[in-house]
């Protein structure tokens, strides 16, 4: 017959009051550690004692009880009530919640205090931040929170800032899976899809430093201390509705700027409006940049200057001051440590002195007008200006003797009376007051014109190479033309000696378009399956059937294709006449058709980037009447440019519209211009005798 199992039994619980407790001699504790007795007081009188004191029947000699009890278990707890008598906030007979122990049971008293004070489990930090943030939602401030436990408002916010790490990731710091430390690496991104991805590509690595974990997720950040945002200010990022992102857990030198584009666009903004300020001074030409390479001077001459005198006032406040620093520096001259507001004042000597002997200069007004200014951010964020450089090609004469008795001085006066002003220029482009109201249709960028037949090239070569009859087709029309004398091999859009052509300008995102990626992943894959030895190509290609070698044959003849335009010289000077690039772009038509390229199928679209950004507001207006209808032109007519392109290109993503470079040309002649260059500086051949341009070439 098995044995029952025996039950326990728990000891009673009762409420004895305050004045018939003692403490035990056989508490384990005796050193203090944790919270303080103080804390713990503060912690009753707010929430009452949430546990119960063990204690023991204090008996006589006899073996009889006293009514005395004494704490095996709960030392601070008594500790902490007592002090709350002494400040009369509870009373000596109120009633203490106790659990009464047998005095007779086997268990020493001291096994009992260590196990209370041993199997006590601290709280796992994840169960302190949730009930932070439980309480922060029902009301409770961050001060609030850190006043009722007695620790610091800044590690509240530290336990309340991983409500920005992922939940994916809190589940496997929960499971041990990593450290506090790299969770908290995490809470400097709000991106859960990124903190996930960096988790995924570190996790199995031995490099998975907290530190790492914020470099990888702030590379596309600028940091607070960096120059251009030392150079606007964060008050006027976060003003024009940048995020900051802060580490709560390690100094970060103000944190990361995570809006790139718009600190890109506040820096600009804020170096044009002083470039404008500067223009007001005569010079020929402003340069605007956050920084120039170095050597940016060589080849200039530099235009010699004179200081401004001091004013009488200044002057005397200036000897006043170097007196002074003099005074002070004999007086504590053999002082091992200055006192403090002695070296304060020493400072603030130094620093108007400083300022007042940074004189600002006067140039000779002859040489201003055909000088220029360098205008950048300075390695700490100041403003960078450097005048009075002159191009050699704007060398001229010296005025004559007496002529420069007046000038420009550093802070922009100008006695010229000139009313040139500068050109100014960012980033190579220049830039007017008027710029974001140009009027009129005019011809396109060449830059912009290149950037988009670069893409076009691109779109054509990847439908060539999915049509080998008519890569056949293209290339024996290239032989023939090589072959016979009769014919030109200028001008073509077929290269077929497959010369990979350069695209000496594209916009950023070229190599991400979809025939950008479809072009390498083929020419990845024919790599792959060719050998590597040129002895083996001829037979390894032999042993294609004849539908691999036409494929093959169509991926190579493709990557001759060049319907470029470029920039020729009129005067056949150039690599290509003018006449030239007309059959380039005729020729790639013919193939365009050939292989039904459509730009839009191929996925073009037109972006502020690629095109929108970069003309004048005539034709974005241009571009949304012709796609969008003349109702969405009226709707954005009044913007400014840079709203208004953004508006287009979201009015224009499905409408199927296409600037002039990447349509198809309504016919087959090659002689005719480009309708996007009419009224550009090609315009006087149009129209030629054929012998003429010819010999042009």
């Amino acid at each position: 017959m098995a044995n029952a199992v025996q039950k326990i039994t728990l000891s009673p619980s009762r409420d004895i009051p305050f004045n018939k407790l003692v403490l035990a001699q056989t508490n384990v504790r005796r050193i203090k550690a944790g919270v303080s007795i103080e804390e713990l007081a503060a912690s009753i009188a707010r929430r009452g004692l949430i546990q119960g004191i063990h204690v023991r029947p204090v008996l006589d000699a006899d073996g009889a009880e006293t009514g005395m009890f004494e704490i095996p278990a709960g030392g601070r707890r008594y500790r902490a009530l007592e002090m709350l008598v002494k400040q009369k906030r509870f009373a000596k007979t109120a009633s203490v919640p106790c659990v009464v122990g047998n005095p007779s049971a086997p268990i020493l008293a001291e096994e009992i205090s260590l196990a209370e004070n041993v199997e006590h489990a601290p709280l796992h930090p994840l169960d302190q931040f949730r009930a932070f943030k439980d309480m922060l939602d029902k009301g409770m401030s961050e001060e609030e929170i850190a006043a009722a436990f007695f620790i610091s408002t800044s590690l509240v916010k530290q336990r309340l800032k991983l409500t920005v790490v992922s939940p994916a990731l809190l589940d496997i710091y929960a499971d041990d899976g990593m450290t506090i430390a790299q969770l908290e690496a995490f809470s400097v991104s709000n991106d859960h899809a990124r903190q996930e991805q960096v988790w995924e590509a570190i996790k199995n690595s031995w490099s998975k430093e907290p530190y790492q974990i914020r470099r990888v997720l702030t590379e596309n950040t600028v940091r607070a201390s960096d120059k251009r945002a030392v150079f606007i200010g964060l008050e006027h990022y976060e003003a024009a509705g940048g995020e900051v992102l802060r580490d709560l857990f390690q100094s970060d030198d103000g944190g990361w700027l995570q809006d790139v584009p718009l600190l890109e666009r506040l820096v600009t903004e804020k170096l044009q409006m002083m470039a404008d300020e500067i223009a007001n001074e005569g010079w020929k030409w402003i340069e605007v940049a956050v920084s120039f390479p170095y050597g940016a001077t060589n080849g200039l001459r530099e235009l010699g200057s004179t200081p401004i005198d001091l004013a009488s006032d200044e002057q005397a406040t200036l000897d006043a001051l170097r007196d002074e620093f003099d005074k002070l520096q004999a007086q504590y001259e053999e002082a091992d440590e200055l006192p403090d507001e002695v070296d304060q004042r020493f400072g603030e000597i130094e620093t108007a002195i400083k300022s007042l002997e940074a004189r600002p200069v006067r140039f000779d007004p002859a040489e201003i007008v055909r000088a220029g200014v360098f205008v950048s951010i300075d390695t700490d964020g100041a403003l960078l200006v450097e005048r009075g450089y002159v191009k050699p090609e704007d060398e001229a004469p010296l005025a004559p003797e007496g002529d420069n008795d007046s000038g420009i001085d550093g802070s922009g006066v100008s006695a010229t009376g000139s009313n040139q002003r500068a050109v100014i220029t960012i980033g190579g482009q220049p830039v007017g007051p008027d710029d974001d109201e140009e009027d009129g249709i005019k011809p396109l960028p060449d830059r912009l014109i290149m950037e988009l037949t670069a893409d076009r090239t691109l779109a054509l070569r990847d439908k060539i190479a999915n049509d080998p009859a008519t890569a056949f087709l293209a290339v024996l029309h290239k032989f023939v033309r090589d072959a016979f004398s009769r014919y030109s091999a200028q001008g073509v859009a077929m290269e077929v000696f497959v010369r990979g052509t350069v695209f000496p300008v594209q916009f950023e995102g070229l190599r991400d378009t979809i025939y950008a990626r479809s072009i390498q992943a083929r020419h990845e894959a024919w790599e792959k399956r060719l050998p590597t030895d040129v002895a083996d190509l001829w037979g390894a290609l032999s042993a294609l059937t004849g539908t691999e070698q036409t494929e093959l044959f169509a991926h190579c003849a493709s990557l001759g294709v060049n319907a470029l335009y470029e920039r020729a010289d009129r005067y056949g000077n150039g690599a290509i006449s003018t006449h030239g690039v007309q059959q380039r772009l005729a020729d790639a038509d013919r193939l365009a058709r050939a292989v039904g390229l459509d730009m839009i199928a191929a996925g073009w679209r037109p972006t502020v980037g690629n095109y929108l950004g970069r003309v004048t507001k005539a034709r974005i207006l241009e571009a949304v009447r012709e796609g969008a209808g003349e109702r969405a032109s009226q709707l954005i007519d009044h913007l400014k440019k840079g709203d208004m392109a953004k508006e287009a290109e979201r009015l224009l993503a499905d409408s199927g519209w296409l600037p002039e470079p990447l349509r198809l040309a309504a016919g087959d002649e090659d002689e005719a211009l480009p309708e996007f260059l009419a009224g550009g500086d090609d315009v006087a051949l149009v129209g030629q005798d054929e012998k003429q341009l010819d010999a042009a070439e």
